[in-house]
């Protein structure tokens, strides 16, 4: 793994300059009542074991292995030269301390605004402003249920839910969630090329939108069952990879190497950035 962001970062949108104009730093709050979904999202018996009990309880990781083994202190074995270490939240967290997750040292978050194009996360203004306004790098993330809709019709779900971005050095580009379907068929019912056209539609949308190249947070095993292991997105688009383990493992999609790492879920979702601070910084500059 290499040792800190170089060379291919470029590609990977840390200087890549914003097409539209700044956007308000802080969020919104959303209407009381989140919309309904527009077809039935039954939670799977597994996704139940997972705390998944409705549409919109979905979060990042949530098929991921937990084992009594899971690390739960950052790992150091091929740990790079420089890192920051970094949470991620959705509804299940409620309304964050972030006062105690910066005393602990994490530096930058990302908070779940949006799922499909049915649900906004009711506690995503507290948790993106709050992390801002503690200190933290935010950003916002995006479960896609590419079933429901068009990749264009969600990425615009969510930039205006939450999702936008702003060149204010502390808010970074919004990611796409996509991963196990905690719903149904693991693949959403799409063939490998159509779910590639889904996220090709998606993050074209959402840089039409932003300017901003979104990351893809994803798994070695979706990613190759899915997508045949597409590597159409890793010149453009960080990785944002999951692996709770003392090492990233093998990368999907032909990435050389990833941008963030979730490498545990305990006591809450973990990750690591691939670089130092002025690095994160950066990458939320565009």
């Amino acid at each position: 793994m290499k040792s800190f962001v170089t060379g291919a970062a470029v590609a990977l949108g840390l200087l890549l300059a914003p097409i539209a104009g700044p956007t308000p730093a802080t969020a919104t709050p959303y209407e009381p009542t989140a919309p309904q979904p527009t077809a039935p999202h039954q939670p799977t018996a597994e996704a139940r074991q997972h705390g998944i009990a409705k549409a919109g309880d979905a979060y990042l990781g949530w098929k991921q292995p937990k084992t009594a083994t899971q690390v739960t202190t950052a790992p150091d074995t091929f740990a790079p030269a420089a890192s920051v270490e970094g949470i991620d939240v959705s509804s299940h967290q409620g309304n964050v301390n972030w006062a105690t997750y910066w005393s602990q040292g994490k530096r930058f978050a990302y908070s779940k605004a949006t799922e499909g194009n049915y649900y906004s996360n009711p506690y995503f203004a507290q948790q993106y402003n709050g992390s801002y306004n503690v200190g933290m790098v935010r950003g916002a993330y995006h479960f896609a249920t590419p079933n429901d809709s068009s990749g264009a019709n969600q990425a615009n779900y969510f930039v205006d839910r939450g999702g936008a971005w702003s060149r204010d050095g502390k808010t970074l580009p919004g990611a796409l969630d996509i991963e196990y379907n905690p719903y149904g068929a693991t693949c959403y019912g799409l063939s490998q090329a159509a779910m590639v056209n889904w996220i090709r539609d998606f993050l074209n949308t959402y840089k039409s939108r932003t300017g901003r190249d979104a990351p893809i947070y994803t798994n070695l095993n979706w990613w190759s069952t899915c997508t045949g292991n597409s590597t159409a997105f890793n010149q453009t688009n960080p990785l944002w990879v999951a692996k709770y383990a003392s090492t990233p493992g093998a990368l999907p999609g032909g990435w050389g190497f990833q941008t963030f790492w979730q490498w545990s879920s305990s006591p809450v979702d973990q990750d690591r950035f691939n670089g130092d601070q002025t690095r994160l910084v950066a990458l939320a500059n565009g």
